[in-house]
């Protein structure tokens, strides 16, 4: 029997990849995007699509039902979904953080637990959570990001006890560096929310961040994999049957696995400034 999965995140980057390559391996994906266009886009690209914006419960509401409609069952969710807010923390408003975690957070266990109660019904299901290296270690200007990582991979690691002994498996990918659109999309929300100019860091602004949001050319991170890397773990962590709880994704994750584990803090904050 064809097994089915539901993509969110799926207009651009690793979830546009593993909805084609989950596609090419024999799976039915249902992927789905925010933005009408993209769902339109997907669609002309052969592929089963709805929309379905974590930001808006109606929203989320109304794909998961639309993308139950059309295969009848969910075998796999991948929740990819998410955003960064580039900037200092206290350059951060609280407008902000609600932001990002009404959608890295909060919209996506919305659509875990919709989807845990259809898995219990049906007699099984693998719900994969796409979380980050910025789970495991923070990073300059990255406090946003990494604050909705860090609660993730917490309310994962809860879930993934909790759910022991049904037949609902739960598995974390931790990408490293991958080359998406993910740096050109913050862009907008780091105009909306950060008063870079009038910061006290306006000159680490000018001389870091900004350079590498701004800059075109984008410097190659030298752990950098595609977007299939993440794709190829993702299809271990659907088809294995005893899959691992966690699959480090880059020589960076495993670097910051490795380094959390058993590096001391004063160790971990040296390398994470040196990042």
């Amino acid at each position: 029997m064809t097994k089915t999965i539901l993509i969110t995140g799926c207009s651009s980057g690793i979830g546009h990849d593993a909805a084609h390559g989950l596609r090419a391996r024999g799976w039915r994906v249902i992927a789905s995007a925010r933005d009408p266009e993209d769902v339109a886009r997907l669609r002309g690209e052969g592929l089963e699509a709805v929309r379905l914006d974590l930001a808006d419960p109606a929203s989320i509401a109304e794909g998961f039902a639309a993308a139950l409609g059309l295969a009848g069952r969910l075998d796999a969710l991948y929740n990819n979904a998410a955003f960064a807010i580039p900037g200092a923390v206290e350059d951060l408003p609280v407008g902000a953080l609600r932001e990002i975690f009404e959608t890295n957070l909060f919209g996506l266990h919305d659509l875990t637990t919709r989807a845990i109660r259809v898995m219990r019904a049906q007699g099984g299901g693998r719900i994969v959570q796409c979380s980050s290296v910025l789970g495991l270690m923070g990073a300059r200007w990255r406090g946003a990001y990494v604050a909705s990582k860090f609660a993730l991979e917490g309310l994962t690691d809860v879930l993934r006890l909790e759910m022991r002994g049904t037949p609902v498996r739960i598995v974390t990918l931790n990408p490293g560096p991958i080359p998406t659109r993910f740096r050109l999309n913050s862009i907008p929300h780091f105009e909306r929310w950060v008063e870079w100019r009038a910061s006290p860091r306006r000159a680490q602004y000018e001389a870091t961040l900004l350079k590498r949001l701004y800059d075109p050319s984008g410097k190659k991170d030298r752990f950098e994999l595609p977007p299939s890397a993440v794709t190829a773990a993702l299809i271990r962590a659907l088809e294995d049957p005893a899959p691992r709880d966690h699959y480090y994704i880059t020589t960076a994750t495993w670097l910051a696995a490795l380094t959390r584990r058993l590096a001391p803090a004063r160790l971990r904050d040296w390398l994470a400034a040196k990042a």
